[in-house]
């Protein structure tokens, strides 16, 4: 038998201002941690600058050449940021790396990213910003040997406070026996 807890609200709402104090790593070890966090924050990461490097090399790996994202020159002539923005898909691929800065799972055999949902695109992160990942759980599933766990997350943009993404993210973990 599954045991589903669900949390309707997103408490993410309230994001911590650049002087907040990061929270010390969440430590996982089974069900029964995970339930102390439904309908609460999670954590929140440090924050990650996006330079014009990482966003190379991100439109090399996608293919995604696109001007807005790649030509520096242009975008200070043409874009209305006057400068290059991060591709969206970037800033979304940084989420296990932020999400690892909250979260450590100890006795861990295997994770599954089992989707996303309400994904929203707000501002845009300009070359040289800085991003941060801030977390609440809001669905647990005991699904017998798994557990599956939503977080609503939204990743801030330290220089403007504004958010660049936010959804809802469902994991599937798997402990050792």
């Amino acid at each position: 038998m599954s045991v589903i807890l669900q949390k309707k609200h997103y408490f993410c709402a309230r994001i911590a201002t650049p002087n907040t104090i990061r929270m010390s790593k969440v430590i996982i070890n089974n069900y029964e941690d995970f339930q102390k966090y439904l309908g609460q924050p999670i954590g929140q990461s440090d924050y990650l600058t996006v330079d014009q490097a990482r966003i190379n090399l991100f439109a090399d790996a996608t293919l995604d050449h696109q001007w807005i994202h790649v030509d520096e020159e242009r975008c200070r002539q043409e874009s209305p940021f006057g400068q290059t923005i991060c591709h969206g898909y970037l800033v979304l691929s940084l989420l296990p790396y932020l999400w690892d800065q909250i979260i450590q799972m100890n006795n861990l055999e295997r994770l599954i990213n089992y989707g996303l949902d309400k994904l929203k695109f707000g501002q845009p992160v300009l070359s040289g910003q800085s991003i941060r990942l801030s977390t609440d759980m809001v669905e647990l599933a005991n699904l017998r040997g798994a557990i599956k766990m939503s977080i609503h997350f939204v990743i801030d943009i330290r220089e403007t406070g504004k958010r660049a993404l936010e959804g809802v993210s469902t994991f599937v973990y798997y402990f050792k026996k």
